[in-house]
C-alpha cells in the first residue's frame, strides 16, 4: 500500500547542522507532494518558528507543533488539535523550578516567555528564530493555558529533574527530552504520536500509510504508531533500536533518501 502521509521532525532531521533544508531534500519533498502525498512537520518548535521552516519547503497543510500539543493549519491558522498542560501540573512545575532555581520558559498564545533575560533564553531564541518576552510575574502567567513548558539546563541536571518531576506530575503530564539540555512538559496527549494519529484520521489515511522520521527520543511515539518509523543515522541509540529503518544523517540528506526510496521509488544513491 503506498504511503500517503510523511511526518518529519525539524531539528537534526529535516534541517542539517547549518539549520538549512538542502536542495535535494526540497526537491524530494516537492516531488512527493506532486505525487499526492501529504508532507507535514512534527516538531517541538512553536508554530511561529515551525511556520518559517514549512514555508521553505512550500507546505500548505496542517503542521504538528509543540511536541504534538497543537496541530494548526498554515494557510488560515486554524487549530484542529490542541492539548494544554493541566493547570495543576503547570503550577507544581513552576513551584519546583522556583525552588530549584531552574530556568523555565512558558508558551502562551504562541508567544515565548521567560522570567529573566539570560544566555539560555537568548540561545533558544537564536536557534528557533523567534523573539521572546520577559515577564517577571510568572505566577500569573503560569495560570494561563500552556502549550508546553520547557526547562533548559545541563543534561545531568535535567535527568535528575525529570526523575523527580515524574514522581511529582508524571501521572497528569507528559515529560520528555527534545535535546540533551531541553526538558519539555506537555499534556499527556500532547505527543507527536497522538497528534500524528489524529492528523492521519483527519486526512483519511491509515497508520500503515504513514512514514515518521526523527532523531530524538521525543520522536519515539510517532515512530511507534507509524507504518514506517525512520530514525536518522545521527539519532539517539534508543530511537534507532525501535525504528523500522535507519537512514543517513541530517547532513547527508537522510530525509531525501527515505522519500526517494519509499515514496518515489528511486534507487538510493
Amino acid at each position: 500500500m503506498p504511503y500517503k502521509l510523511i511526518a518529519i521532525d525539524v531539528d537534526d532531521t529535516l534541517l542539517n547542522d547549518h539549520i538549512e533544508v538542502t536542495p535535494r531534500t526540497k526537491l524530494a519533498l516537492k516531488q512527493a507532494i506532486e505525487a499526492g502525498v501529504t508532507v507535514t512537520l512534527a516538531t517541538g518548535r512553536m508554530f511561529a518558528s515551525a511556520q518559517k521552516i514549512a514555508q521553505q519547503i512550500e507546505l500548505n497543510v496542517p503542521i504538528i507543533t509543540y511536541q504534538g500539543s497543537i496541530i494548526k493549519t498554515l494557510l488560515d491558522g486554524q487549530i484542529i488539535y490542541e492539548r494544554y498542560v493541566p493547570e495543576e501540573a503547570a503550577l507544581k512545575l513552576y513551584e519546583y523550578c522556583e525552588a530549584k532555581g531552574l530556568h523555565l520558559q512558558l508558551y502562551v498564545d504562541d508567544i515565548l516567555y521567560a522570567k529573566e533575560d539570560n544566555e539560555r533564553i537568548q540561545g533558544y531564541s537564536r536557534l528557533s528564530n523567534i523573539p521572546y518576552v520577559i515577564e517577571p510575574d510568572f505566577a500569573a502567567l503560569v495560570r494561563k493555558p500552556q502549550m508546553k513548558m520547557l526547562i533548559i539546563d545541563d543534561p545531568e541536571v535535567l535527568d535528575a529533574a525529570a526523575a523527580e518531576l515524574k514522581l511529582l506530575i508524571g501521572d497528569i503530564a507528559h515529560i520528555t527530552k527534545s535535546k540533551p539540555h531541553y526538558l519539555e512538559i506537555m499534556h499527556k496527549e500532547g505527543t507527536k504520536g497522538h497528534a500524528l494519529q489524529f492528523l492521519a484520521a483527519h486526512i483519511g489515511c491509515g497508520m500503515e500509510q504513514v512514514i515518521a522520521i526523527g532523531d530524538s527520543w521525543n520522536d519515539h511515539e510517532m515512530l511507534e504508531v507509524a507504518g514506517l518509523g525512520v530514525a536518522m543515522e545521527n539519532s539517539v541509540q534508543p530511537l534507532k533500536e525501535i525504528a523500522d529503518y535507519i537512514t543517513a544523517s541530517n547532513n547527508e540528506d537522510g530525509v531525501a533518501l527515505v522519500v526517494e526510496k519509499f515514496v518515489l521509488g528511486a534507487e538510493p544513491s
